[in-house]
């Protein structure tokens, strides 16, 4: 499993886009072969600042994800409107 965490800081007064292209991006990414979670989270002090923390099955579900329609469609418009940082983990303890 390899996790992304990708934090945005969003222009100001551009939230509800921001917001509407997640949700769109997310609802077709969910669906894709090998995600196994994909959610929007948001900060608790600054409400300019969201992340996705998004589980992968490996690095070919990861490829798939980045070269498909949906994903290089949207992104550009995210990144448009946000600063953004992209971080990869891959676990190293787990547990229960």
């Amino acid at each position: 499993m390899i996790s992304i965490v990708a934090k945005f800081e969003v222009n100001t007064g551009k939230e509800q886009k921001f917001l509407e292209l997640v949700k769109e991006l997310a609802l077709v990414s969910q669906a894709e072969e090998g995600c196994i979670e994909y959610i929007l989270h948001k900060d608790v002090q600054n409400p300019l600042i969201y992340c996705i923390i998004e589980k992968w099955k490996d690095q070919d579900a990861i490829d798939n994800h980045n070269s498909s329609a949906h994903f290089t469609e949207i992104v550009p418009r995210i990144v448009d409107i946000t600063k953004a940082e992209i971080n990869i983990y891959k676990p190293v303890l787990f547990l229960k």
